[in-house]
């Protein structure tokens, strides 16, 4: 489908950029339109995107990849571990803190690279 290290290097330009993407807007880049099959596809590979970035001490970058509903990742990412530890919701003020913190560190750790 997509192949993890366009994915990878399309996520960093989002980072360098210090912005999320919706799953819609990924898998878009890649000529797919969103469906339920699709994203899961795409969920997928993210997490073979962010079994690369451990392996080199980078942070991972699913947590860029958002609901367009909420800006925030699908179930998917919390219940796969990306959430670092976070006990709380999954949805509201919590969430987005946690998120953004996340995205920060990643945002930071790409600014001019």
């Amino acid at each position: 489908m997509i192949d993890p290290m366009d994915l990878r290097e399309f996520l960093l330009a989002h980072a360098r950029a210090r912005e999320s993407v919706t799953y819609a807007e990924a898998l878009g880049a890649f000529g797919y339109s969103f469906s339920r099959p699709k994203m899961r596809a795409l969920c997928k590979i993210l997490g073979d995107v962010d079994a690369h970035a451990r392996g080199r001490d980078e942070p991972e970058l699913a947590v860029l990849v958002v609901r367009q509903s909420d800006r925030l990742p699908g179930q998917g990412w919390w219940v796969a571990g990306g959430a670092e530890g976070y006990k709380g919701l999954w949805e509201g003020p919590g969430a987005r803190r946690h998120v953004a913190k996340l995205q920060k560190r990643v945002f930071d750790y790409w600014a001019g690279r």
